[in-house]
């Protein structure tokens, strides 16, 4: 396979090989206490005392499968990726809202003594599991839902009803004369409960949505009020295709056109009827009722095409104004897919061959999506733009601004930066229009995602990146990709506010949107759908009481795919406490870690990566030291390292942090880095925790059960291995998943039987095998039925990234790269290996204890310390 054939930067070399493995009997058993103890004299690492990240997960999937998690139960969130099934009681579900400290300390010092964020990471369209309750829709008419007088935090199930019913206190501010609206008024029992509070869901469920009043309906200046009722326009897409020379030599053109037509027409368009709907066919549309589309093209002009059904077919309308673009007609631009559907399939058949003889090279992407955005303007929506290369051409054409010099040295970070006037301009207009916009780029060189994808992240959507496409082989994938961010639960005109108790406050917010501002202002979407998530950071401003809980209430205005105006609520309750072990035994490990990335990568535009890397190390030293000093008992000994049981695999994550593409050290291009930098940013939480530390499956040793469903109806998974070479078996196949991406590794030595097993006759040697496949063959082995079972069961827990296998042969094929990277616990990427990194922080660990550190110790350079002076999160300012 040659190396431009790969998707990955690096061709494998012949054998791989780590340069240090993990100790194959570090895999062992999580422990019940409340604290563990790692190492020994001389301040050695004891192998069989490594927490298993694997093992944590395998225990917690095992725990759900069998128990429902209730939100208001003093337990722990679940493991992210447990996939476990919440049962909402006034506190909203982990899958929505994750708290990085359910005991929050009373004042500012006391936190800092931690040295822990205290955080929120919002999910707020996460897609709920069919087993659990829908999130309830409630509309109150003119009167809007009842808030706070003061503070306007929407009503919940933690607001307290006094004299009589009349009146309700505000659980944020205190605030206890808030009148009940006489239409809202129920009498209260003995205990002060409303009697219809049971029958009430904003009463007693944690996330709810409410229908808003006219005064938050949508306002545009030059466009009427919407005329529906509902306060917004249903939702239309615009699909901007690239047919360039490379988009179409490459295939990528093909692709994307797949793609949209199976967004609209195929199966991924419709799905089952739910019961008491009636359908000839048990299937109805997943798009609304009211929602168009609309189609353009471009290279160095724009296309656009008029879509009336009573066309025969669809007409092209060329802009070649560039400088100053407009749209060049209005009827027939946005249809309703099923009422024009022999028109638009008609255009879609025949879009390769339109542009077949014309053959520009350089696209003029700004003017298209200043066009499309004025397209968009009046109603708001979203743009689905593909693109295959750099846009060179019309005005405000993008350079080659690449600087391989640049690596590792202080000028690294400009080539984060988006610093073209205009295209940052757009990014804020498109937010005002409540226009979104996902890029599909398929590169085959340099494409500046840090200034194209700046639109995306900006406006709240995504940048799928395909760099080296190849048609054969990731083509099912863009397909799939496409389809799924058409179809999933979204919403646009958004606008995020956060709200807590009295003697806390908002100190930033991180993640991909726009914020205009202070960095404690309200954020803006232009869309937000239910892949993408938010932190937000908070201080203390006073002194929290601990015979009172503090409240946090995130409220999400937008306009649903439908055009309804919504807000959605959610509620979130923890405990107050004045014992810093109290704080750190109720850390929620998956927040922390995804407040710490999200942090260090809105950094990177402004400090060296070496600076964010040693900030991570220091804190990483501080929270375990503070640990150490402040909160273990007194019976361990000196010379051990020893991990909160709530933070017990926190230093492995901070270690694959390091690792990551975004901030490890050594030659990675800018176009990769923005890349991982803007995912971090909106990953959720389970999404997150997969891509830092991949799951490792064996498949040679599979027992018969594995790969079948068991008498619960679950698929039993063999156990996940640890990432790391000293697990891996000669002869073995591996899949490895990260969320991203799905690898199938095979060892050279692997059995012909097994092969023939999973792939037919034939195909007995790795190298027999098809380097474009992204599928496994359908047979009727007992092996290949698990695989694909079990390939089959990881895709329905994917984000926005569908599952696509990738081969990765042993000394033959250049996603080898890929897994060598994957094993996360060995000496790689820059790093040093898991038990390496251990002894390292144990050591500094140690000094800090014992007062012995200076503060550049750990990371080698006095910087390290500054960096995280200057994050929230990293040390944080509260005082």
């Amino acid at each position: 396979m040659s190396p431009g054939s790969s998707q990955f930067p690096v061709q494998a070399a012949p054998q791989f090989m780590p340069q240090q493995v993990a100790d194959p009997n570090a895999f062992h058993a999580r422990t019940g206490s409340s604290s563990t103890s790692v190492g020994g004299a001389g301040g050695k690492i004891d192998p069989l005392s490594i927490p298993s990240i694997p093992m944590a997960r395998d225990v917690a999937i095992q725990h759900f499968r069998q128990s429902v998690f209730p939100t208001l139960a003093k337990h722990l969130p679940p493991n992210a990726v447990s996939d476990f099934i919440a049962q909402d009681q006034g506190n909203a579900s982990p899958r929505l809202c994750r708290l990085t400290l359910n005991n929050v300390p009373t004042t500012g010092e006391l936190l800092a003594l931690t040295h822990l964020p205290l955080a929120l990471l919002i999910q707020p369209l996460a897609k709920l599991k069919p087993e659990e309750e829908p999130i309830p829709v409630l509309d109150f008419g003119e009167m809007g839902p009842p808030r706070c007088r003061r503070c306007r935090t929407y009503i919940n199930p933690f607001m307290q009803f006094v004299q009589g019913g009349t009146k309700f206190q505000c659980n944020m501010c205190l605030f206890p004369n808030n009148e009940v609206p006489p239409e809202y008024y129920a009498a209260v029992d003995m205990s002060g409960v409303r009697v219809d509070r049971d029958q009430r869901p904003e009463l007693t469920r944690g996330t709810v949505e409410f229908v808003v009043p006219k005064e938050y309906w949508v306002k545009k200046e030059g466009s009427e009020t919407p005329g529906d009722g509902k306060g917004g326009y249903a939702m239309r897409w615009l699909f901007l295709i690239d047919v360039t020379e490379g988009a179409l030599n490459r295939g990528s053109m093909e692709a994307v056109v797949a793609g949209i037509r199976e967004a609209l027409y195929g199966q991924s368009a419709y799905e089952d009827v739910a019961d008491g709907e009636v359908s000839e066919d048990g299937t109805k549309r997943r798009l609304p009722e009211g929602c168009k589309i609309g189609i353009c093209t471009f290279d160095k002009e724009v296309h656009f095409y008029n879509l009336n059904p009573a066309l025969d077919q669809a007409q092209m309308v060329v802009m070649p104004d560039i400088e100053e673009p407009f749209v060049p007609f209005e009827s027939g631009l946005f249809v309703d897919p099923y009422d024009s559907r022999p028109v638009i399939e008609h255009l879609l058949d025949n879009l390769p061959s339109l542009f077949i003889h014309v053959k520009n090279a350089e696209p003029a992407l700004l003017p298209a999506l200043t066009a499309c955005r004025s397209a968009l303007e009046k109603t708001g929506g979203k743009i689905v733009c593909s693109l295959a290369t750099i846009p060179t051409w019309g005005p405000n054409r993008l350079v080659l601004r690449e600087d391989s010099k640049a690596y590792n040295t202080d000028k690294e970070k400009m080539l984060f930066k988006t610093d073209h006037t205009a295209w940052r301009t757009l990014a804020g207009k498109m937010v005002e229009s409540g226009v979104g916009v996902d890029f599909f780029m398929t590169p085959s060189a340099y494409i500046d995602v840090a200034t194209i994808g700046h639109i995306s992240a900006i406006t709240g959507g995504e940048t799928f990146f395909y760099p080296n496409f190849v048609k054969e082989r990731d083509s099912k994938k863009i397909i799939n990709e496409l389809s799924h961010a058409f179809h999933r639960a979204a919403g646009y005109q958004a606008l995020m506010k956060v709200r807590c108790s009295n003697g806390l406050q908002v100190v930033a917010y991180h993640g991909n949107f726009l914020q205009l501002g202070a960095s404690s202002s309200d954020i803006e979407f232009g869309v937000i759908d239910e892949d993408k998530a938010v932190a937000v950071m908070f201080s203390h401003d006073g002194k929290l009481d601990p015979k009172v809980d503090a409240h946090f209430q995130s409220a999400l205005l937008y306009t649903t795919k439908s055009g309804e105006r919504r807000v959605r609520c959610s509620n979130i309750v923890a405990a107050v406490t004045d014992q810093p072990r109290d704080t750190v035994r109720w850390a929620d490990q998956d927040a922390v870690i995804g407040v710490l990335a999200r942090e260090a990568a809105t950094r990177m535009i402004e400090k060296p990566l070496k600076e964010i890397r040693g900030a991570l190390t220091e804190k990483c030293i501080e929270i375990l030291a503070s640990y150490r000093k402040n909160c273990s008992t007194s019976g361990n000994p000196p010379g051990q390292l020893v991990l909160p049981e709530s933070l017990k695999e926190f230093s492995m994550y901070v270690l694959a942090l390091l690792k990551s593409r975004a901030f490890r050290g050594g030659n990675v291009s800018s176009d990769l880095r923005v890349h991982a930098m803007r995912i971090l940013k909106s990953m959720s939480a389970p999404e997150l925790q997969l891509y830092l530390y991949p799951r490792v499956l064996p498949i040679h040793s599979m027992t018969d059960a594995d790969g079948f469903a068991e008498p619960s109806g679950h698929l039993k998974l063999p156990p996940a291995l640890r990432a790391s070479f000293a697990f891996v078996e000669e002869g073995g196949v591996y899949l490895v998943d990260n969320g991203q991406y799905l690898l199938l590794w095979i060892h050279s030595h692997v059995s012909p039987n097994l092969l023939i097993d999973l792939f037919g006759e034939g195909y007995d040697k790795p190298s027999s095998l098809d380097p474009m496949m992204h599928e496994l063959p359908i047979l009727e082995t007992a092996l290949n039925a698990q695989v694909r079972n079990i390939i089959q069961y990881l895709g329905t827990l994917r984000g926005s990234k569908k599952i696509s296998l990738q081969l990765a042969r042993q000394g033959l094929d250049g996603a080898e790269y890929e897994f060598a990277q994957a094993l996360i616990e060995d000496r790689n990427n820059e790093e040093r290996s898991y038990v390496d990194w251990l002894v390292h922080v144990h050591k500094y660990v140690q000094m800090e204890v014992t007062g012995q550190r200076k503060k550049e110790d750990a990371t080698g350079t006095g910087t390290g310390l500054d960096m995280a002076s200057g994050m929230t999160g990293l040390r944080p300012p509260y005082w």
